[in-house]
């Protein structure tokens, strides 16, 4: 397991007080009993730990662990792309 799925599955288990070791990267914030606003808790936690800005609108498509690992994957990328992306000269 990677560095971005352990951290997430981390925030995730001290957001709800459970074991880590029962989260998987398919396990569902149903089985979990996340609700939106712990939803919105996790996120604001994940963007701290991450130094990302989660988009409100995707917090809706978020179903599972492993769409919020991915979703991070996808948000740090973006971010390491625009930091080593040559200044614009004018």
């Amino acid at each position: 397991m990677d560095d971005i799925a352990k951290r997430s599955i981390e925030i995730i288990a001290k957001a709800k007080n459970i074991p880590t070791d029962t989260i998987h990267l398919d396990t569902t914030f149903e089985e979990l009993n996340i609700d939106s606003l712990d939803k919105i808790n996790i996120s604001f936690e994940v963007e701290e730990a991450f130094s990302i800005e989660i988009p409100d609108e995707a917090l809706g498509s978020l179903k599972t662990v492993g769409d919020v690992v991915n979703g991070v994957k996808q948000l740090v990328e973006a971010k390491a792309a625009a930091g080593s992306a040559p200044a614009a000269t004018s």
